[in-house]
Protein backbone atom coordinates (compact mmCIF):
# COMPACT_ATOMS: atom_id res chain seq x y z
CA UNK A 1 0.00 0.00 0.00
CA UNK A 2 1.57 3.72 -1.20
CA UNK A 3 0.73 6.24 0.83
CA UNK A 4 0.26 9.46 -0.94
CA UNK A 5 1.61 12.20 0.54
CA UNK A 6 0.24 16.03 -0.70
CA UNK A 7 2.12 19.25 -1.60
CA UNK A 8 0.71 20.59 2.27
CA UNK A 9 2.19 17.81 3.73
CA UNK A 10 5.91 18.45 2.42
CA UNK A 11 5.67 22.23 3.14
CA UNK A 12 4.27 21.20 6.78
CA UNK A 13 7.40 18.59 6.97
CA UNK A 14 10.49 21.23 5.29
CA UNK A 15 9.01 23.92 8.27
CA UNK A 16 9.18 21.59 10.67
CA UNK A 17 12.65 20.65 9.81
CA UNK A 18 13.66 23.78 8.45
CA UNK A 19 16.91 24.09 11.33
CA UNK A 20 18.22 20.65 10.46
CA UNK A 21 18.26 21.42 6.60
CA UNK A 22 19.99 24.59 7.07
CA UNK A 23 22.51 23.52 9.66
CA UNK A 24 22.75 20.32 7.50
CA UNK A 25 23.42 23.36 4.07
CA UNK A 26 25.63 25.15 6.52
CA UNK A 27 28.26 22.12 7.19
CA UNK A 28 28.03 21.06 3.52
CA UNK A 29 29.12 24.32 2.30
CA UNK A 30 31.46 25.25 5.08
CA UNK A 31 33.20 21.99 4.02
CA UNK A 32 33.38 23.10 0.41
CA UNK A 33 34.62 26.34 0.98
CA UNK A 34 37.22 25.02 3.55
CA UNK A 35 38.33 22.82 0.58
CA UNK A 36 38.10 25.33 -2.28
CA UNK A 37 39.81 28.08 -0.24
CA UNK A 38 42.53 25.80 1.90
CA UNK A 39 43.15 22.34 0.51
CA UNK A 40 42.97 22.64 -3.50
CA UNK A 41 45.93 23.52 -5.27
CA UNK A 42 45.35 27.02 -7.19
CA UNK A 43 46.00 26.93 -11.13
CA UNK A 44 46.28 30.18 -13.21
CA UNK A 45 46.18 30.47 -17.10
CA UNK A 46 48.41 32.23 -19.14
CA UNK A 47 47.79 33.15 -22.97
CA UNK A 48 49.82 34.01 -25.67
CA UNK A 49 48.32 35.09 -29.12
CA UNK A 50 49.74 34.33 -32.25
CA UNK A 51 48.72 35.57 -35.78
CA UNK A 52 49.35 33.34 -38.45
CA UNK A 53 49.82 35.56 -41.84
CA UNK A 54 52.36 36.35 -44.62
CA UNK A 55 54.95 39.25 -43.17
CA UNK A 56 56.48 39.97 -46.56
CA UNK A 57 53.38 40.48 -48.04
CA UNK A 58 51.93 43.55 -48.73
CA UNK A 59 49.15 42.71 -50.92
CA UNK A 60 47.83 39.20 -48.74
CA UNK A 61 45.34 37.68 -51.21
CA UNK A 62 42.59 35.58 -50.68
CA UNK A 63 44.54 32.59 -51.82
CA UNK A 64 47.87 33.17 -49.15
CA UNK A 65 44.75 33.50 -46.29
CA UNK A 66 43.58 30.22 -47.15
CA UNK A 67 46.85 28.78 -46.93
CA UNK A 68 47.33 30.42 -43.80
CA UNK A 69 43.87 29.03 -42.32
CA UNK A 70 44.68 25.69 -43.91
CA UNK A 71 48.18 25.57 -41.55
CA UNK A 72 46.56 26.45 -38.67
CA UNK A 73 45.52 22.86 -37.47
CA UNK A 74 49.05 21.46 -38.80
CA UNK A 75 50.49 24.49 -36.05
CA UNK A 76 48.64 23.94 -33.33
CA UNK A 77 49.94 20.18 -33.77
CA UNK A 78 53.43 21.42 -33.78
CA UNK A 79 53.16 23.56 -30.82
CA UNK A 80 52.56 21.29 -28.50
CA UNK A 81 55.09 18.24 -30.15
CA UNK A 82 58.16 17.31 -28.65
CA UNK A 83 60.16 19.26 -31.05
CA UNK A 84 58.60 22.70 -29.39
CA UNK A 85 58.25 21.69 -25.79
CA UNK A 86 61.88 20.10 -25.28
CA UNK A 87 63.21 23.78 -26.38
CA UNK A 88 61.35 25.20 -23.77
CA UNK A 89 61.77 22.83 -20.97
CA UNK A 90 65.83 23.53 -22.09
CA UNK A 91 65.60 27.30 -22.18
CA UNK A 92 63.54 27.32 -19.05
CA UNK A 93 65.39 24.53 -17.14
CA UNK A 94 61.87 23.24 -16.49
CA UNK A 95 62.27 19.95 -13.91
CA UNK A 96 59.52 18.67 -16.16
CA UNK A 97 59.03 16.41 -19.29
CA UNK A 98 57.22 17.17 -23.37
CA UNK A 99 54.91 15.11 -22.00
CA UNK A 100 53.97 16.44 -19.04
CA UNK A 101 54.11 20.00 -20.34
CA UNK A 102 51.81 19.16 -23.09
CA UNK A 103 49.19 18.34 -20.52
CA UNK A 104 49.26 22.03 -19.52
CA UNK A 105 49.08 23.43 -22.85
CA UNK A 106 45.75 24.19 -25.20
CA UNK A 107 46.14 25.77 -28.64
CA UNK A 108 42.58 27.06 -29.90
CA UNK A 109 41.65 29.21 -32.68
CA UNK A 110 38.04 30.53 -33.51
CA UNK A 111 36.80 29.20 -37.01
CA UNK A 112 37.77 31.47 -39.91
CA UNK A 113 40.68 33.29 -37.88
CA UNK A 114 44.38 33.86 -38.25
CA UNK A 115 44.65 34.38 -34.49
CA UNK A 116 46.09 31.25 -32.41
CA UNK A 117 46.12 31.11 -28.93
CA UNK A 118 48.25 29.31 -26.58
CA UNK A 119 46.92 28.40 -23.26
CA UNK A 120 49.43 27.15 -20.20
CA UNK A 121 48.25 26.26 -17.30
CA UNK A 122 50.50 25.98 -13.86
CA UNK A 123 50.27 26.76 -10.06
CA UNK A 124 52.86 29.37 -9.95
CA UNK A 125 51.30 32.58 -11.72
CA UNK A 126 54.38 33.81 -12.59
CA UNK A 127 55.63 30.60 -14.31
CA UNK A 128 52.20 30.60 -16.52
CA UNK A 129 53.22 33.63 -18.33
CA UNK A 130 57.15 32.68 -18.64
CA UNK A 131 55.84 29.55 -20.23
CA UNK A 132 53.68 30.75 -22.76
CA UNK A 133 55.49 33.34 -24.05
CA UNK A 134 58.37 30.97 -24.46
CA UNK A 135 56.61 28.75 -26.34
CA UNK A 136 54.95 31.30 -28.06
CA UNK A 137 59.01 33.03 -29.14
CA UNK A 138 60.29 28.82 -29.97
CA UNK A 139 57.53 28.56 -31.86
CA UNK A 140 58.43 31.62 -34.05
CA UNK A 141 61.65 30.25 -34.21
CA UNK A 142 61.34 26.91 -35.13
CA UNK A 143 58.47 26.86 -37.68
CA UNK A 144 61.07 28.49 -40.28
CA UNK A 145 62.87 25.56 -40.28
CA UNK A 146 60.06 23.23 -40.03
CA UNK A 147 57.77 24.06 -42.57
CA UNK A 148 59.93 26.29 -44.60
CA UNK A 149 57.65 29.23 -44.13
CA UNK A 150 57.52 32.80 -41.90
CA UNK A 151 54.37 33.65 -40.94
CA UNK A 152 53.96 34.09 -37.36
CA UNK A 153 53.73 37.25 -35.31
CA UNK A 154 53.44 37.19 -32.11
CA UNK A 155 50.48 39.19 -31.25
CA UNK A 156 50.28 39.57 -27.44
CA UNK A 157 51.17 37.75 -24.00
CA UNK A 158 49.15 38.08 -20.80
CA UNK A 159 51.12 40.00 -18.10
CA UNK A 160 49.64 38.73 -14.92
CA UNK A 161 48.15 35.09 -15.31
CA UNK A 162 44.46 34.27 -14.07
CA UNK A 163 43.57 32.32 -11.08
CA UNK A 164 41.20 30.25 -13.70
CA UNK A 165 40.91 26.72 -10.74
CA UNK A 166 39.66 26.05 -8.34
CA UNK A 167 36.36 28.48 -9.38
CA UNK A 168 35.75 29.17 -5.55
CA UNK A 169 32.37 30.90 -6.02
CA UNK A 170 31.16 28.47 -8.23
CA UNK A 171 31.80 25.96 -5.84
CA UNK A 172 30.21 28.14 -3.21
CA UNK A 173 26.75 28.39 -5.00
CA UNK A 174 26.85 24.80 -5.96
CA UNK A 175 27.14 23.08 -2.24
CA UNK A 176 24.53 25.73 -1.50
CA UNK A 177 22.06 23.85 -3.89
CA UNK A 178 23.33 20.72 -3.56
CA UNK A 179 23.47 20.82 0.28
CA UNK A 180 19.52 22.24 0.42
CA UNK A 181 18.40 19.03 -1.96
CA UNK A 182 19.84 16.53 0.12
CA UNK A 183 18.82 18.03 3.14
CA UNK A 184 14.94 17.81 1.71
CA UNK A 185 15.92 14.49 0.93
CA UNK A 186 17.13 13.25 3.84
CA UNK A 187 14.27 14.73 5.77
CA UNK A 188 11.87 13.24 3.53
CA UNK A 189 13.40 9.49 4.21
CA UNK A 190 13.58 10.22 8.06
CA UNK A 191 9.31 11.30 7.55
CA UNK A 192 8.30 8.90 5.94
CA UNK A 193 10.28 6.30 7.58
CA UNK A 194 8.82 7.26 10.66
CA UNK A 195 5.06 5.88 11.14
CA UNK A 196 4.82 7.21 14.96
CA UNK A 197 2.01 9.20 15.52
CA UNK A 198 1.94 11.87 17.92
CA UNK A 199 -1.10 13.96 17.47
CA UNK A 200 -4.97 14.01 17.03
CA UNK A 201 -4.58 15.74 14.01
CA UNK A 202 -2.27 12.88 12.66
CA UNK A 203 -4.79 10.44 13.50
CA UNK A 204 -8.09 11.85 11.82
CA UNK A 205 -5.67 12.07 8.90
CA UNK A 206 -4.79 8.86 8.71
CA UNK A 207 -8.17 7.23 9.27
CA UNK A 208 -10.03 9.89 8.14
CA UNK A 209 -11.96 9.70 11.31
CA UNK A 210 -12.23 12.05 14.13
CA UNK A 211 -11.22 11.76 17.45
CA UNK A 212 -14.08 11.13 19.88
CA UNK A 213 -12.18 10.80 23.21
CA UNK A 214 -8.81 11.25 24.84
CA UNK A 215 -6.96 8.50 27.37
CA UNK A 216 -4.82 10.75 29.54
CA UNK A 217 -1.26 9.30 30.64
CA UNK A 218 -1.41 7.58 34.17
CA UNK A 219 0.91 8.66 36.13
CA UNK A 220 3.61 6.34 37.52
CA UNK A 221 3.66 6.84 40.74
CA UNK A 222 -0.67 6.45 41.45
CA UNK A 223 0.48 3.34 39.11
CA UNK A 224 2.61 1.90 41.36
CA UNK A 225 0.84 3.31 44.95
CA UNK A 226 -2.06 1.27 43.44
CA UNK A 227 -0.62 -1.75 42.87
CA UNK A 228 1.37 -1.97 46.31
CA UNK A 229 -2.76 -1.11 47.55
CA UNK A 230 -4.00 -4.17 46.03
CA UNK A 231 -1.24 -6.40 47.11
CA UNK A 232 -1.73 -5.46 50.64
CA UNK A 233 -5.12 -6.50 50.38
CA UNK A 234 -4.65 -9.62 49.01
CA UNK A 235 -2.19 -10.31 52.27
CA UNK A 236 -5.17 -9.12 54.90
CA UNK A 237 -7.71 -11.16 52.89
CA UNK A 238 -5.41 -14.36 52.90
Amino acid sequence: MTEEISVQDIVKILRKRWLFMMLLTLFITGSVACISFFILTPIYEAEAQLLVNQKNDDNPSLQHIDTDLQLINTYSVIIKSPAILSRVIEQLALQTTPERLMTQLAVVSANNSQVVTIQVEDKQASQAVVIAQTVAEVFQQEIPKLMYVDNITILSVTKEAMLVKPQKILNIAVAIVAGLMVAAMLVYFLETRNQTVRTEQEIEALLALPVIGIVSQIDKRWYKKGRSLSFKTKRKGH
